[in-house]
């Protein structure tokens, strides 16, 4: 089995992502790295991985490297042992199905399959963090950028409702719809471009973004000029270097910084009007 690596700037890395998944439609593995970057990997035999020129065109001036390893016949195994039970205090636990129950007060089962983690990321754990600032949940929530769906399920389980979970990745609606089922949970779940589809979520009181700064600018300019907006946004996947220039943006809009929950290089803003 072979491993291609991509890894790109966090600045580009959802835009070459959408590219990524044009390129290996069967889903891409993510992964923070410590330096920053993000590096995006996919899996398959000999002269089943997408071509070297093709992945070079896809990352443009966002590559920074390209790289590829032989793994062993164990990589399965060895990549289930990599994902860990998330468990904040005993509010919250996410789990993989292979995992016991925490016994926490809301606990949900999450399959990463080979594509998303289960939330145990700094980014996706703290707009889980501001969801349980936030919690109980009250009226209608979306979640943009929703992954494999843990924001969505657990803003389900704690009141919100309905929950409309969105993101461009077709696996990615396909893994929430699922992991929406296994926690019994209804899920109004689709596939949407923020850069181009109506912007219907500004007609739902809160939102979590779940976005990288450069997906949160492009959507607070679609958002500018409308008449209707989110009372509140939980607007995760940001570096510390990009908070303040986010919370600027949305202040421009009528949306205040309220909270800012950090961990390590991560920060995620809490904004309401």
């Amino acid at each position: 089995m072979i491993r291609l690596a991509v890894r790109v700037s966090p600045e580009h890395a959802e835009l070459v992502l959408a590219e990524l998944l044009e390129l290996a439609p069967g889903g891409v593995e993510e992964k923070a790295l410590p330096d920053g970057d993000v590096e995006y990997a996919v899996y398959g035999a000999p002269g089943e991985l997408p071509a070297l020129p093709d992945l070079q065109a896809a990352a443009g001036d966002a590559l920074v490297d390209i790289s590829t390893e032989e793994i062993a016949d164990d990589w399965a195994e060895r990549w289930r042992e990599f994902h860990r039970p998330l468990v904040i205090g005993d509010r919250l636990a996410v789990r993989p199905p292979w995992e016991p129950a925490a016994g926490a007060a809301v606990e949900i089962v999450i399959d990463p399959g080979q594509v998303f983690g289960t939330g145990a990321h700094a980014t996706t754990r703290l707009c889980l963090e501001a969801l349980l600032e936030l919690a109980p949940g009250e009226g209608p929530l979306v979640d943009l950028g929703c992954g494999s769906g843990v924001l969505s399920v657990v803003a389900a389980k704690l009141g919100w409702g309905p929950v409309l979970a969105l993101d461009y990745d077709p696996a990615a609606v396909e893994a929430t719809v699922a992991n929406a089922r296994v926690n019994s949970v209804g899920l109004d779940c689709r596939r949407y471009d923020l850069r181009v589809d109506p912007v219907e979520t500004s007609v739902t009181p809160t939102v979590s973004a779940n976005l990288l700064a450069p997906l949160l600018f492009a959507w607070v300019r679609r958002l500018t000029g409308t008449a209707l907006r989110p009372e509140r946004v939980i607007a995760g996947g940001l570096l510390r270097s990009d908070g303040d220039p986010v919370a600027q943006a949305f202040a421009g809009i009528g949306l205040n910084e309220t909270g800012r929950l950090t961990g390590g290089d991560w920060i995620a803003l809490i904004l309401e009007r």
